[in-house]
């Protein structure tokens, strides 16, 4: 497949008027001006030609529960927290998507190619996280990453949902003393497996210990729900005791505290700011978190929570963002660059570079503009929506 005559947005360079992408086997083979990539369709070879229009890479959102609660379905279709028992770190998002769900398809009108998608925000640990792609029947298909991230959660969400429940965690230190004796567990186990396999001894797996190893060797991040400043800082202190890789989802106080955490390191996926401020903690939530972050030298992706605020929504959130202080270049890359790097998944996603998935996301213009249409949405070099037409 060619894609010839839109403007490119690789997100690694310059921009490239009337430029040319080359898709092979699924992947990029070729990108660049007219001059630098000869156009030499073989028979047969589909040629997009767009004209005016803007081609970037497919849009990643980088933290949501589509498919995990599903859209008009009620509790039979929401599997999203697992409300009996506080610390759930076995639990795979994968068992539990529905790629049927309405949002998928949504997700790729709006040009949104990949989506990491796992459990809700009710247990101190809710489980796996996993990168998705955005079309196809089976989730074993659909994968990129799996497992992506372990979710935690801090603040009024586990707490709410177990002390209604009479048992913990019912305050802020006990969310953090469950992860930290969890974590603590975790890395016994971890010191005993690698003891028998230095002593060449058998060793009996534990199922709801081996989801922690990856973690603990720092191969995938905790993704931390946090929204007030205490509950970043608390987060930040464990990830620091237990040597851990983290992300800060959500992040809603983020703008409060911008030069302490770019000097912590840690990357913040923000929002959803186009929600209401429903909960105590998210009180102080804005448009401006994502910009003030940024500016600061904090890496940030802008995220929709769907189905807090819907996902095809996650570009005009961008859009926001950048009304409120983010760079234009920087509300770009926050929905394709930065969430692929925060999630792990840049050697293959986020940026229009020869190797890379052929996943592509064409526009009338500028998708952070409420009247911008998506033309094509491209996976793995596979045209999976068209405006006005079939796939």
């Amino acid at each position: 497949m060619y894609i010839i005559n839109g403007t490119i947005k690789t997100m690694t360079g310059p921009e490239i008027p009337q430029g040319v992408l080359r898709i092979l086997d699924g992947k990029i083979a070729e990108v660049g001006s007219r001059e630098q990539v000869p156009f030499s369709p073989a028979e047969g070879e589909e040629v997009l030609d767009v004209p005016g229009a803007l081609v970037m890479p497919g849009l990643m959102e980088a933290h949501c529960h589509m498919g995990i609660t599903e859209e008009k379905k009620g509790m039979e279709g929401d599997d999203c927290n697992e409300t009996v028992d506080p610390v759930t770190p076995w639990l795979r998002a994968i068992d539990a998507i529905h790629s049927m769900d309405a949002a998928f398809d949504d997700a790729v009108r709006a040009g949104i190619t990949v989506a990491m998608i796992g459990p809700g925000s009710s247990n101190v640990v809710g489980g796996q996280f996993a990168v998705l792609k955005t079309r196809g029947r089976r989730v074993d298909d659909l994968i990129v990453k799996a497992p992506a991230a372990m979710k935690v959660a801090f603040g009024e969400n586990p707490k709410v949902n177990y002390s209604g429940q009479n048992k913990s965690p019912s305050t802020r230190m006990a969310i953090a003393g469950m992860l930290r004796r969890e974590l603590t567990e975790a890395k016994a186990y971890q010191k005993r497996k690698e003891a028998a396999r230095r002593e060449g001894q058998e060793f009996e797996e534990d199922f709801t210990r081996e989801c922690w190893l990856p973690v603990l060797n720092r191969e995938i991040p905790l993704k931390a729900h946090v929204h007030r400043v205490d509950d970043i800082f608390t987060a930040i202190r464990i990830a620091r005791e237990f040597n851990l890789r983290m992300t800060l989802d959500h992040c809603s106080e983020g703008h409060l505290i911008a030069e302490e955490l770019a000097k912590e390191g840690f990357p913040a996926i923000v929002g959803p700011d186009l929600a209401s401020r429903n909960k105590i903690e998210v009180q102080n939530m804005a448009f401006k978190t994502a910009g003030v972050l940024n500016k600061a030298g904090v890496m940030t992706a802008v995220t929709t929570d769907h189905p807090v605020s819907l996902i095809q929504s996650l570009p005009l959130c961008a859009g926001l963002a950048v009304k409120s202080g983010l760079p234009l270049e920087e509300g770009y890359k926050a929905i394709t660059l930065y969430p692929a790097m925060i999630c792990g998944v840049a050697d293959r996603l986020g940026s229009l570079e020869t190797g890379k998935d052929g996943d592509v996301a064409i526009f009338t213009g500028n998708p952070m503009e409420i009247f911008t249409e998506t033309l094509y949405t491209i996976i793995d070099g596979k045209i999976v929506y068209r405006r006005g037409g079939p796939c």
